[in-house]
């Protein structure tokens, strides 16, 4: 017992302390992708491809398509000219988006979708022409100026899928910067960091680009297929599809110039309905994460065994609920475990600091840290309402009009155009 309960203090403190170690080595020896561009050294060795890439910005509305006005305006805007919007308005009512840009098309499904995957389905099979690459948006998303731009640049060194950085559009209430705070964290941890040190990022629900031949055989893959008759039981589709790339080799890169504006949660009970879908996919795609980091081990790919072990890591509020738990034990049974687990909480939480320093959080995430016990609480609440998703979970609601520019007009520092 006592060999066993040595073995889960172990594993618990080589997660704590991982991200820490992590960050330091892409301090240190990290390649910087900041300024990325054709002829950088910084690049893998792959061949450049055509300047130029035309896009399909792809939308998926559903009920209310009134929220994805400012995300067709700022999409319009774009640096980047080659691209056309489909905006998939599910169960929608008609909506006049007040502009005759031919680079934007609606589409009304004739059959209700309720599914992100039939919308995407949907979008591809009404392409009104060729397109290098696909880019997903949530209806409540705003897209940067020059989104599309940066992720031509990374899409001419030769990468087939890349990530753009999210940030939040809204910080008017604790749980909103509470939610941005995790947001910062994986931004860093979880896909700046890999992508620095010669792995690949982690995909977000919205703000990434795919080449639309690879994008198109995920969307055809069994696990969309099974999916699509699972309902909410369905394993989310950024697992799906980081897992997809993995598998076959691919690399996914980070585009943290590339900006997308996220809809944060504003309420405890809008977090436990979102928490509560998410740690329902975390859980049911460990046995993907599992086959992965196989992957990796036999076939001694760093790509496939770093990305394998960052998607097994736990959620950061169980990791600190089980590491605080066995820490308070060990005095009782192995007091030497319990100074390890303490001085690995130390290290955990002190590189969550550093690293929303190096992130660049604005003042509205530091003002909030103090209040972060209000948001462990309620994600452990959203822990308890994952028993069936079909019957449990919840469509998160956005309300958020604004406008790309107020977004980008904010004091803070980190949302200002270069």
């Amino acid at each position: 017992m006592l060999i066993l309960f040595s073995l889960v203090c172990l594993l618990l403190s080589i997660q704590l302390v991982y991200p820490f170690v992590t960050v330091l080595l892409a301090q240190l020896f990290g390649r910087e992708t900041q300024g990325l561009n054709h002829h950088s050294t910084n690049l893998p060795a792959i061949a450049l491809a055509k300047e130029g890439h035309h896009f399909a910005c792809i939308i998926t509305a559903y009920r209310n398509a009134a929220i994805a006005q400012p995300l067709v305006e700022s999409l319009l805007r774009q640096t980047h000219s080659g691209l056309t919007i489909y905006l998939i308005a599910d169960e929608c009512p008609d909506f006049d988006f007040s502009t005759s840009d031919q680079r934007f098309v609606v589409l009304y499904p004739t059959e209700p979708l309720r599914l992100k995957a039939k919308s995407l389905l949907y979008a591809i099979q009404n392409f009104q022409r060729p397109h290098d690459y696909i880019a997903v948006f949530d209806a409540d998303n705003l897209a940067h100026p020059r989104f599309l731009e940066e992720m031509d640049r990374y899409a001419n060194a030769g990468f087939r899928c890349i990530q753009g950085q999210r940030r939040a559009k809204n910080l008017s209430t604790t749980y909103a910067a509470l939610d941005s705070m995790g947001e910062h964290y994986k931004n860093f941890i979880e896909r700046e960091v890999p992508y620095r040190l010669g792995g690949s990022s982690v995909i977000s629900g919205s703000g990434m680009v795919t080449e639309t031949a690879l994008y198109r055989a995920y969307l055809a893959s069994p696990e969309i297929e099974q999916g699509k008759q699972q309902w909410k039981k369905m394993l989310q589709e950024d697992k799906i599809l980081q897992n997809f790339l993995l598998r076959r080799g691919e690399r996914i890169a980070y585009a943290r110039e590339a900006i997308v504006f996220d809809e944060k949660v504003e309420t405890g009970e809008a977090v436990e309905t979102q928490r509560s879908r998410w740690l329902f996919s975390y859980f049911q795609n460990v046995p993907n994460a599992l086959g992965i980091l196989r992957r990796g081990l036999l076939g001694l790919n760093f790509n496939q065994l770093y990305f394998g072990f960052v998607t097994l890591a736990l959620p950061m509020f169980i990791q600190l609920g089980l590491a605080t738990g066995f820490a308070i034990l060990a005095l009782f049974i192995a007091p030497l475990w319990s100074a390890v687990l303490a001085a690995a909480i130390t290290i955990f939480s002190l590189n969550i600091l550093w690293s929303l320093h190096l992130d660049g959080a604005p003042p509205e995430v530091w003002r909030a840290l103090w209040q972060a016990p209000k948001f462990v609480l309620r994600q452990f609440a959203g822990l308890s309402k994952m028993r069936d998703p079909n019957k449990h979970f919840k469509h998160t609601e956005h309300r958020k009009i604004v406008s790309v520019d107020e977004v980008m007009g904010r004091k803070s520092d980190s949302y200002k155009e270069d």
